[in-house]
């Protein structure tokens, strides 16, 4: 199974680092960058196997039109709660 990877480099200085989550990157690419006033970029090398289908089925923009309207992860059903507790 695919796992994420991600690399945030320095441009201006020997800092790099690889991270299995993109939330963790990013605080050490702003970090980083509020710190020094430097150059950082990531690179996503790959994406866990949930992620790259929620992309998928968001579509590549993200709009409407774009998105598979067959996913779960696209407008789920939500719960009934016109009905009272008695008329379940």
């Amino acid at each position: 199974m695919k796992r994420t990877r991600v690399t945030v480099t320095c441009a201006d200085c020997s800092m790099e680092s690889t991270h299995e989550k993109l939330s963790d990157a990013r605080v050490v690419l702003d970090d980083h960058e509020s710190t020094t006033d430097h150059d950082v970029t990531w690179e996503i090398e790959a994406l866990a196997a949930g992620v790259t289908r929620a992309g998928a089925d968001a579509g590549v923009c993200g709009r409407p039109e774009c998105a598979n309207a067959d996913s779960p992860l696209v407008d789920p059903p939500r719960p009934d709660t016109s009905k009272g507790r008695d008329e379940r």
